[in-house]
């Protein structure tokens, strides 16, 4: 089988005990294979008695596929199931985050300096001069990971407790790629002012707010608000992070393809979140010619939605004023960016776009269209996910971006600190290494958060937005791999 169609998130070591004679376990591993199973590893545990203790570890594609496989291997004469365990739950265990302190305390002397009574000279020197709270403590490089847990991918309102091992997921990634400290705040609310209340109370603790999974539209007042109140950068990932990858994505796809953006013709499919963040990115791009389409078909404002974001997609969507299904406006199109659901468009109507289309599948799991169904004028296909070429994910985003973010102590984030994150994105790969199926680095390349660190924080310099002066606006970068 194509060993891409499985995913460490589907892996289970599965603890077997059988009479440890000739041919038993070949017996057993074809049963694995004819359950279309994907063997991993193979461990001998222990034996005695003639009988073998083996542990074997098995990829499946998903958690009906791996029920399959255990019920076939139940099913084998002379083999017992000691137990199963699943490789993602292990992971998960007592969860993926912890505190660590920066320093070693092992005698009264640096006690007295850490806490009492030395701390309080540290406290005071704040409370005189409060913008050397960013030197004095671990606030610049520390960011709340914000959620009401109403928008969690692929698995909608599950509530904050559920949301917690996606937030220490974010966590995880910002630390390990990126060195950047931060927390998850999963707030029992799903209340506009309460959650703005929350994150406005505690910011004083914070170099940034990362507000992760909170449904539309309110998590565009949210976000408006908190811009607007608090002197820290706030960063909606599921809109913001979205939007940088897809456009950095473009811009290599341009390259490949020799196309220019002014003559694009741009299919929506989506428009919550993350599709108007991606409308507004592109536009100010420099793509005008963008037709949007959410659920009830092509865009249009009702008269009671008085939503700024929908008041903005009204006066700058769909220019030429056309009308029809989505399969209509595809004809002629020279890109379709799919941020909806899985299995919305057919190979017929991507068939009408533009020889050399290109399409861009984002719905994760399930993509709006698979690789294997588009027609022959599509030259550039990406998704979301890791077991296709050209994955377009936000982990390519956001570490780097609030790296830059914290190495220059930002006040705010503009658009062009995310068009320059998506220009450095797209910069990683060299363009003579371009290709149509090799537009986006991969989140392992060090030089992604570097390159995305440095820009961003360049622009914040020049547009006044840091809290640090340099004659350089590279000479103060700190940053590092952190690993």
């Amino acid at each position: 089988m194509n060993e891409s169609i499985f995913g460490g998130a589907n892996s289970i070591t599965v603890r077997l005990e059988y009479k440890n004679t000739k041919g038993m376990l070949a017996n057993i591993l074809r049963v694995v294979s004819k359950s279309n199973g994907d063997m991993s590893a193979i461990d001998v545990v222990s034996i005695n008695n003639k009988k073998i203790t083996r542990d074997l570890t098995i990829n499946a594609t998903d958690s009906d596929h791996e029920e399959s496989i255990l019920s076939a291997i139940r099913g084998i004469k002379g083999v017992k199931v000691v137990n199963v365990s699943d490789q993602t739950f292990l992971m998960h265990l007592g969860g993926k985050i912890e505190v660590r302190s920066k320093i070693k305390i092992q005698n009264r002397d640096q006690m007295s300096r850490a806490y009492t009574p030395g701390v309080g000279k540290v406290s005071d020197r704040i409370a005189r001069d409060n913008e050397s709270v960013w030197t004095l403590t671990g606030k610049s490089h520390t960011v709340a990971i914000v959620t009401d847990g109403s928008a969690v991918l692929g698995l909608g309102d599950i509530g904050p407790e559920a949301a917690l091992p996606v937030m220490e997921g974010k966590a995880v990634i910002l630390k390990e790629f990126a060195g950047v400290d931060s927390w998850p705040i999963c707030l029992n609310t799903q209340d506009v002012d309460a959650i703005v209340n929350v994150v406005k109370a505690i910011s004083p603790g914070f170099g940034g707010i990362h507000l992760e999974d909170i449904g539309a539209p309110r998590c565009f007042e949210i976000e408006r608000i908190l811009q607007q109140d608090l002197d820290i950068p706030v960063f909606h990932d599921d809109q913001h992070g979205t939007a940088i990858v897809v456009l950095a994505a473009l811009i290599n796809s341009l390259k490949v393809l020799k196309k220019k953006k002014k003559d694009l013709k741009v299919v929506l499919l989506g428009l919550g979140a993350a599709g108007t963040a991606c409308a507004k990115m592109l536009n100010s791009y420099g793509i005008k010619n963008i037709i949007g389409f959410n659920s009830k078909g092509i865009f249009k404002r009702r008269h009671d939605d008085n939503y700024e974001h929908s008041i903005w997609l009204e006066k700058n969507l769909n220019p030429e004023k056309l009308d029809g299904s989505i399969g209509d406006c595809l004809k002629g199109a020279d890109f379709f960016l799919g941020l909806a659901g899985p299995n919305l468009i057919t190979k017929d109507q991507i068939k009408r776009m533009n020889k050399d289309a290109i399409v861009f599948a984002l719905s994760n799991p399930n993509p709006e269209i698979l690789p294997q169904d588009v027609s022959s004028n599509v030259a550039i296909m990406a998704t979301g996910r890791s077991d296709f070429p050209n994955q377009v994910n936000n982990s390519l985003a956001y570490p780097g971006f609030f790296r830059g973010l914290v190495d220059c102590k930002a006040t705010t984030i503009t658009n062009e600190m995310k068009i320059a994150a998506a220009k450095a994105i797209a910069s990683v790969i060299p363009d003579e290494n371009l290709s149509e199926e090799f537009i986006m680095p991969s989140m392992f390349d060090a030089s992604v958060v570097r390159n995305v660190a440095k820009s961003v924080a360049s622009v914040a310099v020049e547009q006044g937005l840091s809290r640090k002066r340099s004659k350089s606006s590279s000479g103060y970068l700190s940053f590092k791999r952190f690993h």
